[in-house]
């Protein structure tokens, strides 16, 4: 939930957080190495908090080696942690954060308000909040101030949910010791885990810091192991060498379901499936006739995709913002009608369907992709399914060079308007182009302080975006995972929604 905040005269206080407790102080020293098949190859990339641009993806690893000074824990979404307070001004153009004093990262350096003005700057995913932002002013080594050139209601949606990196904090001083590239080779930062060492393609191995401000983790010894294929994924589960499998497909699923020793647990409910028509702003293309798009969506069995991918535990959707979020518009997913998907092709001049090039499924989801070209295929729309790995997938998507179609999906953390960030705007990230009344509504709603008026804003944008068929929306995702018997506690779902094991100090194996 997030906190529900008036104005008052003078500064606002907002949210004050406990030191930790005294159990914390006498807990039983971190024990015991528990192992993860992740599903993709790690990225150095992650292991930097200012390289998060518009995908959730690399705070598997943030939360366990970094912290923020705001960020989503179990029960609160803005949860005060590097900061222990934060004050709002009256006319909502200063934010000031009380830093948690005597802390220090893992190499020893001392944490200050140096690496918070430090870290904001050199955020990559924060265009929003760069522009908004007009002063980031140090009061003292442990208070910090953010001026913003007008009032912003978005502002801790953007700067404390994982909607961008921003407020998670690098060590200034060692970064300027060994550079960027040095810091992605033996990173350092304030979490509950210590980087030990990365083997590109092969595993991630953490370690546990005692002196972590929360809680001294349980676990002593953390290993991501880079697991691209599932089958492989759930023969290491079965034979004890990982403790969870992330991601399993619907036959290992029910495999796990079936054993005895093994437990299947779902996550997730923040990304969402969607069909993006990349070339829909090309008159030429035939992607441009909204009748084409909207055939598209008929031409999706949805809950056959649901069944055959999750065990249909996912949520049919017709929106890209998922219900859970402030400001969503609940929209109903389009039923399944080959009938009207070949009646609309006809109208729009295509009674025979059309070659329409590239798809490409977002990695490593290659089995949706191809239940989707089938089923666009099966009314006359033929596809080429183009699998890419990862990180160049992203390079690809975000430098606009992609074509055709994409089973995307949108992960981006906070609310309707943060959901839409990074593809609505014809300046998002992910936008290959754009509506200019949409772009007005857009900035409009990002201006307007009375909430009522912005969810009117808001709900005007989707309801735009669905009547235009700008996406193919098809679910929230929500995904199977395998767990052993030694775990006591995968630590999944403890923030909600969140996909994966987090906060990494409260997963627990069981005791000898």
């Amino acid at each position: 939930m997030r906190a529900r905040r008036s104005v008052g005269l003078g500064l606002l206080c907002v949210l004050l957080a406990g030191a930790p407790s005294d159990d914390a102080a006498a807990q039983a020293k971190p024990d015991g190495e528990m192992r993860w098949a992740l599903y993709v190859t790690l990225s150095p990339a992650w292991f930097d908090p200012g390289e998060v641009v518009g995908v959730l993806t690399p705070f598997w690893v943030l939360y366990a080696l970094h912290d923020a000074l705001v960020k989503p824990m179990p029960g609160n979404h803005l949860t005060p942690s590097l900061a222990e307070s934060w004050t709002v001004s009256a006319d909502q153009r200063v934010y000031e954060f009380k830093l948690r004093e005597g802390l220090r990262f893992h190499n020893g350096d001392p944490f200050t308000a140096e690496d918070v003005k430090w870290s904001f700057q050199r955020a990559k995913g924060a265009k929003l909040l760069h522009e908004k932002v007009r002063e980031v002013a140090i009061a003292d080594p442990y208070r910090v101030r953010f001026h913003l050139h007008e009032p912003w209601p978005d502002f801790m949606t953007f700067y404390g949910t994982l909607a961008t990196g921003a407020g998670w904090i690098m060590p200034k001083k060692y970064v300027e010791q060994v550079g960027n590239d040095g810091f992605k080779k033996h990173p350092v930062g304030l979490g509950p885990y210590k980087f030990v060492s990365h083997t590109p393609g092969i595993e991630l191995v953490m370690e546990a810091f005692e002196g972590y401000w929360r809680k001294m983790p349980s676990v002593k010894r953390l290993v991501y192991k880079s697991v691209p294929d599932p089958v492989t994924r759930l023969a290491m589960l079965k034979r004890g060498e990982v403790d969870l499998a992330y991601l399993l497909d619907a036959p290992q699923a029910q495999e796990v379901k079936r054993a005895a020793n093994l437990t299947l647990a779902f996550s997730g409910g923040i990304g969402t499936f969607y069909l993006d028509f990349f070339d829909q702003w090309d008159a030429k293309s035939p992607w441009a006739d909204k009748r084409v798009r909207l055939a598209a969506n008929y031409a999706i069995d949805r809950q056959a995709v649901n069944e055959a991918e999750n065990l249909g535990a996912s949520r049919l959707t017709g929106n890209i913002v998922p219900r859970s979020f402030d400001f969503a518009l609940p929209i109903e997913p389009y039923p399944y009608d080959p009938a009207k998907a070949k009646q609309l092709l006809a109208e729009a001049g295509y009674p025979k369907g059309f070659d329409a090039g590239e798809l490409y499924p977002w990695p490593p989801y290659f089995s949706m992709g191809e239940a989707i070209g089938g089923y666009l295929s099966a009314v006359g729309v033929k596809t080429r399914v183009r699998t890419m790995e990862r990180a160049a997938f992203y390079a690809a998507l975000a430098s606009k060079k992609l074509r055709g179609l994409c089973v995307c999906i949108n992960a981006v953390y906070g609310n309707a308007a943060s959901r839409m960030a990074e593809t609505v705007p014809s300046d998002g990230a992910f936008a290959y182009g754009g509506y200019p009344d949409v772009d007005a509504l857009y900035k409009q709603q990002a201006r307007e302080p009375d909430r009522k008026k912005r969810e009117a804003l808001l709900g005007q944008i989707q309801q735009v975006l669905h009547e235009r068929v700008r996406f193919g929306p098809i679910y929230d995702y929500i995904w199977p995972s395998g767990v052993g018997p030694r775990v006591e506690d995968p630590a999944l779902m403890l923030i909600d929604p969140y996909p994966w094991s987090a906060p990494l100090e409260e997963v627990r194996l069981k005791k000898k």
